[in-house]
């Protein structure tokens, strides 16, 4: 019976078996992001394992039976990855970019190391915070004090690191407001 559920247990893990590439920096990240999602492709950006980190701390998180797929279009955009790999076995897990506090009143989502925080009750912005790029203070300007659904999107006003970062938490946020 145990052989049964081992090789049950292994078929399972098998079929959603996902992969990482890595890429040399952040844009390309990002524009690989646009173009895979557009063409329908069920990925996530995540933080690769610090060990297998190569040029950027961001990475994209995507099902492995799609890497000849995914590898053949990104080239046809003249992008392509440093490198890409099963994720599935232990220590090449992606990091999770995502960190939320429930402060009773309030909210916070931190994604990377960008964090937005949030009344529940009002859904006013009453924070930004992080980074250290050139656009947070103007990021956070446009909106602490308003309220969630009338503000600009953050990858609207601000073109950084910190500013896609700021857009992950705040999709993030926006969810959770919806569900509660």
């Amino acid at each position: 019976m145990k052989i049964f559920k081992k090789l049950f247990r292994n078929n399972k893990k098998n079929s959603s078996n996902r992969g990482i590439l890595i890429f040399e920096n952040t844009s390309e990240v990002i524009r690989a992001e646009n173009i895979l999602k557009k063409q329908g492709y069920e990925i996530k950006v995540v933080g690769p394992p610090p060990h297998v980190r190569k040029g950027c701390d961001l990475a994209i998180d995507f099902p492995i039976v799609e890497t000849v797929g995914i590898l053949k279009l990104l080239k046809d955009y003249e992008l392509s990855p440093i490198d890409y790999m099963p994720s599935n076995d232990g220590n090449l897990k992606p990091v999770d970019l995502f960190h939320v506090k429930d402060f009773g009143r309030f909210i916070m989502v931190r994604a990377a190391n960008m964090k937005i925080t949030v009344h529940k009750g009002s859904l006013t912005i009453v924070n930004v915070s992080g980074g250290g790029c050139p656009d947070v203070p103007y990021l956070a300007a446009m909106l602490v004090g308003k309220n969630i659904y009338e503000v600009p999107e953050p990858n609207e006003i601000g073109h950084t690191l910190c500013g896609y970062a700021l857009q992950l938490a705040y999709d993030k946020i926006k969810e959770l407001c919806l569900q509660s």
